[in-house]
């Protein structure tokens, strides 16, 4: 059984984290985790800290957290473009997304 990897997005809430994205991102674990390596925010977690992106594997339909990182609004928007881009460029190599 192959193992999946996606980076989910929450927001932290009340009532706790609350999961409202998933992105597939492969099967590649050195490429998912290179990938996520590139997008913006920080590991340690800020007092406002409201906007969290993990990166996890997915395994026997079960998910294992990899690596985590918080991101203010600006940066959640950025990592989702990258995000789009990277899915895009991923499924149609032969037409490639540039900035």
């Amino acid at each position: 059984m192959s193992v999946e990897y996606h980076i989910a997005l929450h927001l932290k809430s009340p009532a706790g984290l609350e999961t409202y994205g998933s992105f597939y991102v492969g099967s590649s674990p050195a490429g998912a985790k290179r990938f996520f390596r590139s997008l913006k925010g920080s590991s340690d977690e800020p007092g406002e800290g409201l906007l969290l992106m993990e990166l996890r594997a997915i395994w026997r339909g079960l998910p294992i957290d990899i690596q985590m990182k918080y991101c203010t609004l600006d940066e959640l928007t950025d990592n989702c473009r990258a995000i789009i881009k990277y899915l895009f460029n991923s499924f149609n190599p032969e037409k490639v997304l540039s900035e």
